[in-house]
């Protein structure tokens, strides 16, 4: 396949590969989140706000799902991550170029995907709009800041796609934790499952991963924490390095 320029292969496993640029690759976060969400044999499942498609891409690879939908309104992140889908040859994982803000409010009809999905992920916009400096590349702004969407609309968005009893997963800075309950609960998911995440013991955690589940009774699972050094990271990842943006110190 024809890489366009600054765009190379990242291994995947398996024989597998993503394709990665300079504005769109991908995470140490993005890794976890994958791994967090990793749906059970069969279960139809999205991605809202893909970038280059790395989550779905690890499910496919790693997992047995069913139908996988990836969501991405930005049109070269889409056309890459639908590149890399060619070149895996995922015939299930279909990649659209979509707004989830719309997911709320369109018919059903209307929508480029099904509703009852069994699971949703989204890696949201970290910080609220006037939190920090927004980066001048506009690819990252949007990704880091609530530019195209705010953490309610993800909310929505993940409600209306899920079954009754599906999960939500998602990871946030720890700043955003109370917000974040606040918000998925108000949306009809209830949180139900946590990890913080460290780099090592003396440092405070830089994330967390959650699951909530649409129509769940009230009752949170604290697991314990990832510390990544310890848990040396990089080998529980096969190997994936995490050289895009936020990776491991």
């Amino acid at each position: 396949m024809q890489l366009c320029p600054e765009e190379r292969l990242e291994p995947i496993g398996g024989g597998h590969h993503v394709i990665v640029s300079r504005r769109y690759g991908f995470t140490t976060d993005t890794i976890l989140l994958a791994k967090y969400s990793m749906p059970r044999h069969g279960e139809r499942c999205a991605e809202l706000g893909t970038g280059c498609g790395m989550v779905p891409l690890l499910w496919c690879n790693r997992g047995c799902p069913g139908e996988v939908y990836a969501l991405e309104v930005q049109p070269e992140a889409c056309r890459q991550a639908q590149r890399s889908v060619q070149l895996n040859a995922f015939t299930h994982l279909h990649v659209l170029e979509y707004d989830l803000r719309n997911i709320a409010v369109q018919k059903a009809s209307d929508l480029p995907l099904p509703l009852q999905l069994d699971m949703v992920a989204c890696n949201p916009p970290y910080q609220p709009v006037g939190d920090g400096v927004p980066s001048p590349q506009g690819s990252r702004a949007a990704a880091h800041h609530e530019i195209g969407c705010t953490l309610t609309e993800v909310a929505a968005a993940a409600a209306r796609l899920l079954r009754w009893g599906g999960s939500f997963f998602c990871c946030l800075r720890p700043q955003r934790m109370a917000e974040a309950f606040q918000t998925f609960s108000a949306a009809g998911l209830e949180p139900k499952r946590m990890r913080m995440v460290q780099h090592r013991l003396q440092k405070a955690p830089f994330l967390f991963l959650l699951e909530a589940r649409r129509g769940g009774r009230p009752g949170l699972t604290v697991e314990p924490v990832l510390l990544l050094e310890e848990a040396n990271v990089l080998t529980q990842l096969d190997g994936l390095n995490a050289r895009y943006g936020e990776g491991l110190p």
